[in-house]
């Protein structure tokens, strides 16, 4: 693949080659509008959007996609073959097309685009210029539908953590653990009734964090075995809508019963931080300067960031990250800097981490505006659960 140097800057080509599946990959979804388990061909040439589909999925892809044209690929293999080539690849077919558009290119291709493909493009002479994420830049700012997706997706999140929340309100406490009608209760059991409550409601949830004591210090454990009366459990849920494909994202920290004053007090720091976060999100403001101002607050209440023990505790990850088809999406609030620009949807969840004490994470999301930013998290923020 050829590198971008001396042609026409990346956002100004029209032209674009994508080959994925659309279960897997958001951009070539988000251009394409259909979904499919098995990859296909994309193609966008002078602003006009093409799929080249098998016989299986064309008339499906006719009536759901949003290109403005579905071509059929035996079409193009007869052609190859026609012309000698015994057993068409997906670089034969794809280079007929383009010859047919009369487009020599260059074309703009994702980063995660096969290196297999790129190489038999480029032998048949094509220049293919590689384009990090964001891929559509526009994919970043939502639309009003795309809100109201997201937004749709945070009331299940809330609707199912209300059940989890309450699994733990009418628990009790035995010897430091939890039971609810004699049967203990487990990271496992939560998060398979946070799972059988989401997809009811027609969203999947994966890697869903119920995280208790020392195990929440890592912040992407998703938790096992007995929860704990009087230790934080983290509570960190992002399903996808199997609709509209979109995510939402919140977390929650509890404690079952009375949190010792230690955990009461690095409760409050994160919650101040994130409020401090959210309080700075709007347009044109520096994800990095966000960032820095909560590890300043952090520091500043004498939370120190660092290798201890061996282990990192402290801040140590981002406080937050653009949300929408992907869980992961730009921008990114941290401390490798971007500036926001309204109709973006971002996380604020900030977190302290320290096995001695505890692990505290509290996460919102928020669209960025003109002169701020509206909170699409409307779940209370509480520590203790009697």
């Amino acid at each position: 693949m050829t590198p971008q140097e001396g042609t026409r800057p990346l956002e100004a080509l029209s032209n674009i080659l994508m080959i994925a599946c659309s279960e897997t990959d958001a951009n070539i979804y988000y251009a394409s509008r259909f979904l499919a388990p098995d990859p296909f061909i994309y193609l966008e040439v002078r602003g006009k959007s093409f799929l080249l589909m098998s016989d299986l999925e064309i008339d499906r892809a006719r009536a759901q996609s949003k290109v403005d044209q579905v071509l059929p690929y035996s079409d193009y293999e007869s052609q190859a073959k026609k012309q000698g080539i015994d057993a068409p690849s997906i670089a034969d077919v794809v280079h007929l097309l383009m010859e047919a558009e009369g487009e020599p290119g260059p074309w703009l291709v994702p980063g995660n685009f096969s290196l297999a493909y790129g190489d038999a493009l480029r032998e048949r002479g094509h220049t293919l210029l590689i384009k990090e994420e964001p891929f559509f830049e526009r994919r970043a700012r939502k639309t009003e539908e795309e809100v109201a997706s997201i937004r749709r997706s945070q009331i299940a999140i809330e609707s199912a953590l209300d059940q989890a929340v309450d699994i733990l309100r009418r628990s009790e406490i035995k010897e430091g653990l939890l039971y609810l009608e004699g049967t203990l209760i487990t990271s496992e059991f939560v998060r398979s009734r946070l799972h059988l409550d989401l997809m009811e409601a027609g969203y999947l949830g994966q890697h869903t964090i119920v995280s208790c004591g020392v195990d929440a210090c890592d912040p992407h454990n998703e938790g096992s075995g007995p929860l704990r009366a009087h230790e934080t459990i983290i509570f960190d849920i992002f399903p996808r809508s199997i609709e509209s494909r979109y995510h939402a994202d919140m977390t929650r920290t509890f404690v079952k019963g009375s949190a010792p004053d230690p955990i009461k007090r690095l409760y409050d720091t994160v919650l101040e931080g994130q409020l401090l976060g959210i309080e700075q999100v709007r347009r044109g403001a520096h994800g990095k300067a966000i960032h820095d101002s909560i590890v300043r607050l952090f520091e500043k209440r004498g939370y120190q960031t660092g290798l201890i023990d061996g282990r990192m505790q402290g801040f140590f990850h981002g406080t937050g990250h653009g949300i929408g088809l992907d869980i992961h999406e730009p921008p990114r609030i941290s401390k490798r800097d971007a500036v926001l620009k309204a109709g973006e949807i971002v996380t604020v969840e900030p977190g302290l981490y320290y096995p001695k004490i505890g692990a505290v994470r509290i996460e919102d999301m928020v669209l960025v505006e003109e002169n701020g930013c509206r909170n699409l998290t409307t779940y209370p923020k509480r520590l203790e659960i009697q």
